[in-house]
């Protein structure tokens, strides 16, 4: 049934709330290890980058790597050990036609290859982008050279070394799922001269992830074909959205498929696809977008397992997801389960429905099998026109893939997960286990399982310094397991697991990983071999049950012996194994709680001001939560001793410290610097008789830091000027915030001033800029101010001209803002400066010349009230 999407900015929040709901647990690996801590095999060639295609071939125990330009042949136990090397270069004339094209030389229009196939046992199948002109050869195996016969790659190999594709190799046919053209635009599954209709029910924007073979027919009781399948995503054709929703497909062809007679020549006739489903439960919440698949083998087809790393389209969201998937479920909806078909509504509209009528015998897109022989179908060639016309409308499966257990083996927050490799481990309990390795877009390798539905990531490996997306990843399959990621700089060669790594019993069996146990006899954790597993002797429990380790590991904790002087600083270190651990520091068998003397600062204890009384034994204690279980380790433990009685300190009030003998002084030079002296000394006063010179002596207890330098001490009386006096970075923050504060004040006033002095502030300001110019008296008559009043008066005379318009002296000729409020008083009161004019212009004065100058003190009132 169709459906319409609409994700809003509110939908997307709902889904975000929804999914951090549902992931509320943090899923982090117990254990971190930097690619310095652990043995890791490396392998790059100087001007060589691209490290992106690897072929393990177990048999000759050698590694095949495609790379830019060239192929590797290494040792498959030490990645390290080249043995053999074959460049494959663009000619000049051919960079020059790619260059011609838009593509950049220097990058584009060079030859990245992509594929690398076992033909036979004396050539490997390799093709690569060649200059955005595919092209294809064979290596022989013997002297690692190509024949050159460059063979067309179109189909086979990506034009762009940026797009996503995939290839097969399958009874000496190559299938793939790539690009068709230069532009990009058209995109195929091919396998020879047999292709995928290029229509938009077929393949709508593919970007193609995976591929392997089934074979389905060996023991097949229907007389069934071996099936090849393709995984991808592409834009959705059965649901409306706003934008482009891409949903991942699984899609499969038969192998013995010729194509159709007349209907579908040269194209498959088998092809069908279906969607595949990986959700969170609890918040609806879909992974959209597939980014790998591995496929886990069995003997009988119908329990075969694979696996998908799974991300969501919108990557704000950084959510990743492992799903897992019953081959026999994948049959059953290619098989048995309903088509969709295309309708069309309003004349124009069409939208993808649920095919409910009458589907076509032999069932379309099925292989041939014994029923299609009964009705003496024996090829595709002799299929009837109509099941080929409907497999060619109703390529589409309406029921989805869901996969096991309805929800994801893991689900990680804040990862984007692109590659994964599976492997399934027998433990002592003689359980089989997938342990999935699964590789990052920032060069980290996770290594999880899933107990019960119950998420546990037991390691984090940094396998490329740099943050470098892990571009492939491969598995060997042999007793002692090794693991291969290849990157834009190199391959690294791992171990499946660092079970040496683990010193204690308890984190060995807390681990809960399926390749070690612990050996009491030699009190070590070792990698378990087909030989250890029916051995009784070694302790493995999976469930996390970690109480017989405590008589395993008592007396396993190393100790420590440290001496520090009264009054000073002590830093105890502890680095737990496990990052799921919570770490619990005692003091002689009593649990220390943080206060101003303790601080735990990353797993640390720091003890400040260190006194007799914190000599004693401290224990760092681990303290982790398995299925409601807790269990306790102890990982360190130190001896504290504190030497010497507390230190006096002695200074002068004018410049030097003085060391203080008995009745004598001695001085001790020091720079400004080291005058200041630590807030924490009390001085006292005492006079020396001889030379009526008084001395500030100090006799209270100074704590000086372990990190201060403490070798220059004459004795346990005296501390050393330089170290005393030395500047805490709190004393240092003190005046830094102190002069800035100075130098703010300082600004403000200066700003005040400025304003004030140029009348940009109301009345208060005017007032005391009158009292300073006029230094404190009744200023004079302000010449502006008398000058401007002039100018109003007559504007006033000449307005009481009836019958004419007139123009105020100054005035422009169009209208300004008002003047009220550009530091003018309010028409509240008079201006003070027009009161000054009041007080200046005294009516009978003894000139009368000047008394004849003086304006009308009646107009002034008017024109104080009229300012604003």
């Amino acid at each position: 049934m169709m459906r319409r999407l609409n994700m809003t900015p509110i939908t997307l929040y709902m889904i975000l709330h929804l999914l951090r709901a549902a992931c509320a647990g943090p899923v982090i690996p117990r254990i971190v290890w930097n690619n310095r801590e652990v043995s890791l095999a490396k392998f790059s060639e100087t001007g060589v980058s691209n490290y992106s295609t690897l072929l393990l071939n177990e048999d000759r125990g050698v590694l095949y790597v495609g790379a830019l330009e060239a192929i590797f042949a290494v040792k498959m136990t030490d990645i390290s050990c080249k043995k053999h090397e074959a460049y494959w270069k663009v000619s000049p004339e051919k960079q020059m036609q790619c260059a011609a094209k838009g593509k950049s030389r220097k990058t584009e229009c060079l030859n990245y290859i992509r594929i690398l196939h076992e033909f036979n046992d004396e050539n490997l199948y390799v093709c690569g982008t060649y200059a955005f002109q595919p092209t294809c050869d064979y290596l022989s195996v013997k002297n690692f050279t190509l024949h050159g016969k460059n063979e067309e790659g179109k189909g086979k190999c990506p034009f762009d070394p940026a797009q996503r594709y995939t290839s097969v190799m399958v009874d000496g046919e190559l299938y793939s799922g790539t690009v068709y053209n230069f532009l990009g635009s058209e995109t195929v599954i091919l396998r020879s001269h047999l292709r995928t209709e290029y229509a938009i029910p077929w393949l709508n924007e593919p970007s193609f992830v995976y591929s392997n073979v089934i074979r389905e027919s060996e023991n097949s009781l229907d007389g069934g074909d071996d099936k090849v399948y393709f995984f991808f995503t592409e834009v959705s054709v059965e649901y409306e959205f706003n934008g482009k929703l891409l949903v991942p497909r699984i899609a499969r062809v038969c192998k013995g498929d010729q194509g159709g007679s007349r209907i579908l020549q040269k194209r498959w006739t088998s092809f069908l696809k279906a969607k595949l489903v990986c959700t969170l439960p609890e918040s609806n919440f879909v992974f959209n977008v597939i980014q790998d698949v591995f496929i886990l083998r069995t003997p009988n087809w119908k329990e075969t397992v694979f696996y998908g790393v799974f991300t969501s389209q919108w990557n704000n969201l950084e959510v990743s997801a492992v799903c897992s998937f019953n081959m026999s479920n994948v049959d059953d909806v290619f098989s048995k389960g309903k088509y969709m078909q295309s309708a069309t509504f309003d004349q124009s509209h069409v939208k993808w429905v649920r095919f409910s009528g009458e589907v076509p015998t032999p069932r379309p897109g099925s292989c041939i099998n014994n029923e299609a022989r009964a009705l003496n179908f024996s090829s595709s060639l002799m299929l009837p026109d109509k099941p080929l016309q409907f497999v060619k409308d109703h390529p589409l499966m309406a029921d989805p893939v869901n996969p096991i257990g309805n929800r994801p083996k893991l689900v990680k927050k804040n990862a984007n997960y692109i590659q994964i490799v599976v492997d399934r481990v027998r433990a002592l309990d003689n359980n089989l286990y997938d342990v999935m390795f699964v590789g990052t877009d920032k060069g980290l390798l996770h290594k999880a399982i899933n107990y019960d539905n119950e998420m546990h990531i037991i390691e984090e490996l940094q396998v490329f310094p740099d943050s470098e997306p892990v571009q492939t990843l491969l598995l060997s399959k042999g007793n002692k397991k090794y693991l291969y990621a290849g990157s834009h700089s190199g391959v690294v060669q791992a171990p499946v697991a660092f079970c040496e790594k683990y010193k204690t019993c308890t984190d060995c069996i807390l681990a809960r990983d399926p390749y070690c146990a612990w050996n009491p006899q030699n009190k070590s954790c070792i990698w378990i071999t087909k030989d250890d597993t029916y051995k009784g002797n070694l302790m493995q429990y999976l469930n996390g049950t970690a109480a017989p380790c405590r008589t395993e590991d008592v007396g396993s904790a190393s100790s420590e012996e440290h001496k520090v002087e009264q009054g000073g600083f002590q830093e105890l270190k502890c680095l737990p194994m496990s990052r799921l651990a919570k770490v619990m520091w005692k003091l002689n068998n009593k649990t220390l709680n943080e206060n101003s003397k303790y601080r735990i600062v990353e797993n640390n204890l720091l003890i400040f001001s260190v006194t007799e009384e914190d000599s004693g034994t401290y224990d760092c204690w681990t303290v982790e939560t398995v299925k409601g279980n807790l269990y306790e380790q102890l990982v360190k433990r130190y001896s504290l001793i504190v030497e010497g009685p507390p230190k006096v300190v002695t200074t002068s009030p004018t410049a030097p410290f003085t060391k203080m003998e008995g009745n004598s002084a001695t001085t001790q030079t020091s720079t400004d610097k080291e005058r200041r002296s630590p807030p924490t000394i009390t001085p006292q006063i005492q006079t020396d008789v001889s030379t009526s010179t008084v001395l500030y002596t100090s006799v209270s207890t100074f704590s000086i830091p372990m990190f201060l330098n403490t070798d220059n001490y004459a004795d346990d009386s005296a501390v050393d000027t330089k170290a005393v006096s030395e500047p805490s970075t709190a004393e240092r923050n003190d005046t830094i915030l102190l002069v800035s504060l100075v130098l703010i004040t300082l600004l403000f006033l200066i700003l005040v001033g400025y304003n004030c002095y140029m009348k940009y502030l109301p009345g208060p300001c005017l007032k005391l800029r009158l009292y300073v110019v006029g230094d404190g008296k009744k200023p004079e008559f302000d010449y502006d101010v008398s000058e401007e009043l002039v100018k109003q008066q007559a504007v006033k005379i000449n307005s009481d001209n009836q019958g004419s318009e007139q123009i105020a002296a100054g005035d422009k000729g169009y209208e300004t803002e008002s003047d009220c409020g550009n530091g003018k008083i309010p028409n509240t009161e008079k201006p003070q400066e027009l009161m000054q004019i009041q007080e200046n212009y005294s009516i009978g004065s003894a000139d009368p010349e000047k008394d004849a100058d003086i304006p009308d003190i009646k107009f002034i009132d008017e024109e104080a009230q009229s300012l604003c």
